[in-house]
Parts: C-alpha cells; structure tokens; sequence
C-alpha cells in the first residue's frame, strides 16, 4: 500500500512556486482620464487600481487603489493629489489608514482629520488629538467639544482644563467662550 513514514522522517515534496515572481496579466483600459489596471485572483478577489493621466505637483490628480497587488501580495499605497484605498497618502486622502492635508479614515493623520482615531490641527473623530480644535468621544485640544476632553477650552460631559463647561465644572469663562462659538458658527440656542 505504501511506505509508513515515522515521526520525524523528512518527506521530500516538489518545491511550490512563487506566484508573486511570475508575470501579472492585467486587464488594462487606458482613455484620456487615466488608466485601470484590474485583476481576477483565482480564489475570486478582485486588484484593482486607477491612475490618472492629469498630475497636479508631480501627482497623480486621483489614485484609487482596491484588494491585494498580485505582484507584491500585499496592499497597495494610493498616493496621489487625490488618494482613495485601504492605505491612502495625499493632499485629500480616504481610507482606513490616511494621511494628508485633508485624510478621511479609521486611522487619520493630517491637518484636518476625520475617522475614528484622528491626529491634527483640526479633528472630528471618535478619538480626536487635535492641536487646536477637537470633536469627538475622547478628545484632547486647545479647544475641545467631548464626552470627555482635555484642553484649555472645554465643553464636555466630563472636562479637564483651563476653562470647562461641563456637568460639574461650569466656568463662566467657558461658557461664554462657547456660546460666542455656536452664534458664529450660526448655531442657535
């Protein structure tokens, strides 16, 4: 019937190849906007990536990149004026992983950022660390609007700063800080 093999016989096997090492055939569509490079992995994920032709500061205008890279088998970076993936560097930057002058994504870096975890100058995340503006859940700033924020202005559920406004701490300071801020962001009470 065959040979028994013991624990600890080495078995020879046939070396697997190293797809990632073989040539890609993209289905490419190349017009005046830019081109799409797209890939059918056999396991039924789809690569797909977009460049387009115009360039604003050596960039591409958008970059729009989707799935796992058949050459690298790992994600691909966007990164252009306009970035939009899972990873995502640009001036506008979307994805879950962005950064950028404007990054839009769980994890954000930029000077204006929004996600779920953002770093900035100016945020709106469920965990803002914002330099001078912050909105969010758990924020820190100069200013800070929050459940609970830290800051040296503060209107919060629970504050720790210079001035707060909070459901313990009431300074008139800040209250009054925030009432100017809501009438001239139009806000009305």
């Amino acid at each position: 019937m065959g040979e028994e093999v013991r624990f600890g016989d080495i078995v020879p096997r046939a070396p697997m190849p190293n797809l990632l090492l073989q040539d890609v055939d993209y289905q490419a569509t190349t017009s005046h906007r830019g081109t799409w490079r797209r890939y059918l992995h056999p396991n039924g994920n789809l690569y797909a990536e977009f460049t387009s032709t115009a360039t604003v500061l050596g960039l591409p205008l958008v970059h729009y990149t989707r799935g796992i890279s058949p050459e690298t088998g790992r994600f691909t970076t966007a990164r252009g004026f306009v970035a939009v993936g899972r990873r995502a560097v640009g001036v506008i930057a979307v994805g879950r992983m962005a950064a950028g002058i404007v990054a839009v994504g769980q994890l954000c870096v930029g000077v204006v950022g929004f996600g779920q975890a953002a770093i900035g100058l100016a945020v709106i995340a469920q965990i803002a660390l914002g330099i001078g503006f912050a909105i969010g859940q758990l924020t820190t700033g100069f200013v800070c609007i929050a459940q609970l924020g830290v800051g040296n202005w503060v209107l919060g559920q629970v504050g720790v700063g210079t001035h707060v406004w909070s459901m313990r701490v009431k300074d008139p300071a800040a209250i009054d800080f925030f009432r100017s801020f809501a009438d001239a962001a139009g806000w009305r009470w």
